[in-house]
C-alpha cells in the first residue's frame, strides 16, 4: 500500500479516478479526511464526477450535490452493489464495507462491477481502517494510504482550534511561539482527526498552549498508536549517571548525539546497537539511557506480542508497528531479548522466517531517525543474518560488573533508599559481591531494608536503620547467577573474549 506525502497522495488518487480504476481501497482511521479528499478530487476531475456515499445504517446518498435524504432501501450490501452495477457513471464510496467481503454473492457482484467498470466509468472506493480483499478481487484493486498532515497543516489545525476557543470565550489563547512549535512537532504521526482532538484537549484545558501541555499530548498520542500492545510508550528514561559501568557505551552514545539530533550537518544519524551479555547487568537500563542521552521518547517493541494464528498477520502487525516507529521519529526503539522474538527452528511453519525477513528489511531500508537498542542473553539463538555488519552500528558485550562498577551500583541504590555507607563499607561490600550482577546487588540492598525493618524494636516506633552489615548478610545469603549457572555464564564470556 502506497503511503505518500499529501501532494503525492492527491496526485495518485486523482489519477486513479481519471483512469477509471474500478476498485480503490483506502485503509485509514481518518474516515472524514478520506471522504473529503475523494469528493474534492472527483469534483476537480474533467469532467466532474458525481460522488455517492453508502453506509449500512442509512443507505446510499449523493454527496456532491444535495438531493435530500439517503435512499434507505439501499442499506443492504447486495442491493447497493446491484444499484451501482446498473447505475450512472460516478464514484461510489462504501464505508466500512470490509465485513461483507466474506460473502460469495458480495464478492461476485464486486467482481462484475470491476470487470464492467471501464466501459461504464464507475469507480468503487472502499474506506475502512482495514480491508482484506479476497484473492479474486486483489488484482483488480489499487490500494492507497492517506498521508499524515504536514507541519504546516498541523499548525493550521492548532490555529483553528485556538480561534474556536477565542470566539467561544471572548479572549485570546495564551501562547508563545516556542510552545506552539513544540506542540505542533509532537502532534506528528497522527491523523487529521486525532491532531484536532488532541489540540482541543490542550487548548480547552486552560485556554493556553504551554510546554506543560506536551507530556499529556504525548501520552495520549502513544496510547492512540499502540493499541495492539506490540509497540508501547515507556514513560521513564534515564540519564548516563543512572547506569553504573558501561562507560564505553555511554561515551559512544554521547559522541553520536550531534549526528542523531541533526546538529552535526553532514553526518548520518546512528542506526542502533545490539547489547549481548549476562542477565541483570544493565542492558535494559542502557536502552533507557540511550533515550535520555538523545533526549527523545522511548518505545518498546514486543516481538512476542505480534504472533497471530492467521497466515501473514504477524508480519502485518510488525510492519504496522515499525511504520508507527518511523512516523514517531526521532525516537529510540527498544527490543528486549530479541532472540526470543526472532529465533527460528526446524519445526517452524515459516512465520518466524517471514517475521525475521520483515524486520531485516526494515533495518536495511529505514531512513527515519529511529535508534534501535536490541538486547540479547542467548547468543546461540540469534540468527546469523541479524549479526552481520550493517544491521547495527555496533555490538557491545555487557559483562559482569567489575569492582569500580559494583561500587557505583552500591552507591546508587543505597542513596535511593537512604542507606548510609562509608567508603570502607563500600570497599567491603564490593569485595563481598564479586561475581554479582547489578540486579543482584540492587536486590541485596532491597532485602537489607526488609531485614532491618524486621529487627527494629517496637520502642523505636518501627523505624529501621539499614546498615552495611544488613547488606553484607544478604550478599552472603545469595548465590549469584555466575555461580548457579556457572557453565552458561562462562560459555557466554568465553564467546565474547576476543570478539
Amino acid at each position: 500500500m502506497a503511503l505518500v506525502d499529501v501532494a503525492g497522495q492527491r496526485r495518485d488518487l486523482g489519477a486513479l479516478l481519471r483512469s477509471r480504476t474500478p476498485l480503490v481501497v483506502i485503509e485509514t482511521r481518518d474516515e472524514d479526511r478520506a471522504r473529503a479528499v475523494v469528493r474534492e478530487l472527483a469534483r476537480a476531475a474533467v469532467p466532474a464526477k458525481p460522488v455517492f456515499e453508502w453506509v449500512v445504517t442509512e443507505g446510499l446518498r449523493r454527496v456532491d450535490v444535495d438531493l435530500g435524504a439517503p435512499q434507505r432501501f439501499l442499506t443492504g450490501p447486495e442491493s447497493v452493489l446491484q444499484f451501482v452495477r446498473d447505475g450512472m457513471p460516478a464514484v461510489y464510496v462504501l464505508l466500512d464495507f470490509h465485513p461483507y467481503l466474506q460473502d460469495p454473492v458480495t464478492v461476485r457482484l464486486l467482481k462484475d462491477l470491476c470487470q464492467g467498470a471501464a466501459a461504464a466509468s464507475r469507480t468503487v472506493v472502499l474506506i475502512s481502517h482495514e480491508v482484506d480483499l479476497p484473492p479474486e478481487l486483489e488484482h483488480l484493486a489499487a490500494r492507497l494510504g492517506l498521508a499524515f498532515p504536514t507541519r504546516e497543516e498541523r499548525r493550521a489545525i492548532v490555529d483553528e482550534v485556538a480561534r474556536e476557543w477565542a470566539a467561544a470565550h471572548s479572549a485570546l489563547v495564551r501562547a508563545d511561539e516556542t510552545s506552539i512549535a513544540l506542540l505542533v512537532e509532537n502532534l506528528a504521526g497522527l491523523s487529521f482527526g486525532d491532531v484536532r482532538r488532541l489540540a482541543r484537549a490542550a487548548v480547552h484545558d486552560d485556554g493556553a498552549i504551554t510546554a506543560s501541555d506536551v507530556p499529556a499530548v504525548m501520552r495520549a498520542k502513544y496510547d492512540l498508536l499502540a493499541q495492539d500492545g506490540v509497540l508501547t510508550f515507556e514513560y521513564e528514561t534515564a540519564g548516563a549517571g543512572d547506569l553504573a559501568g558501561l562507560d564505553r557505551l555511554k561515551e559512544w552514545l554521547a559522541r553520536r548525539r550531534p549526528a542523531f539530533d541533526g546538529s552535526a550537518a553532514g553526518l548520518e544519524p546512528p542506526r542502533g546497537v545490539l547489547l549481548l551479555g549476562v542477565q541483570g547487568c544493565g542492558k535494559s537500563l542502557a536502552a533507557k539511557v540511550a533515550a535520555g542521552v538523545f533526549g527523545v521518547p522511548l518505545l518498546r517493541l514486543d516481538l512476542g506480542a505480534i504472533g497471530d494464528k492467521y497466515v501473514g498477520e504477524s508480519e502485518r502487525r510488525l510492519r504496522e508497528s515499525l511504520a508507527t516507529a518511523d512516523v514517531m521519529s526521532p525516537c529510540v526503539v527498544w527490543v528486549d531479548e530479541i532472540e526470543k522474538g526472532l529465533a527460528t527452528s526446524d519445526g517452524d511453519t515459516g512465520t518466524s522466517q517471514r517475521v525475521l525477513g520483515t524486520f531485516l528489511t526494515w533495518l536495511a531500508e529505514r531512513r527515519s531517525r529511529v535508534f534501535l537498542v536490541a538486547t540479547a542473553n542467548d547468543i546461540s539463538r540469534l540468527p546469523p543474518e541479524l549479526m552481520r555488519k550493517g544491521r547495527f552500528d555496533e555490538i557491545f558485550f555487557v559483562d559482569l560488573p567489575d569492582a569500580a562498577a559494583r561500587a557505583q551500583v552500591l552507591r546508587l541504590h543505597a542513596a535511593r533508599r537512604e542507606v548510609v555507607l562509608s567508603d570502607a563499607d563500600v570497599a567491603d561490600l564490593v569485595a563481598a559481591s564479586d561475581g554479582f550482577s547489578g540486579a543482584e546487588i540492587e536486590q541485596a540492598v532491597v532485602a537489607a531494608a526488609y531485614a532491618a525493618h524486621a529487627e527494629a524494636s517496637p520502642s523505636s516506633g518501627g523505624a529501621a536503620l539499614v546498615q552495611a552489615r544488613h547488606v553484607a548478610d544478604e550478599l552472603r545469603a545469595t548465590r549469584p547467577l555466575s555461580v548457579v549457572m556457572a557453565e552458561q555464564v562462562a560459555a557466554l564470556r568465553a564467546w565474547a573474549a576476543g570478539r
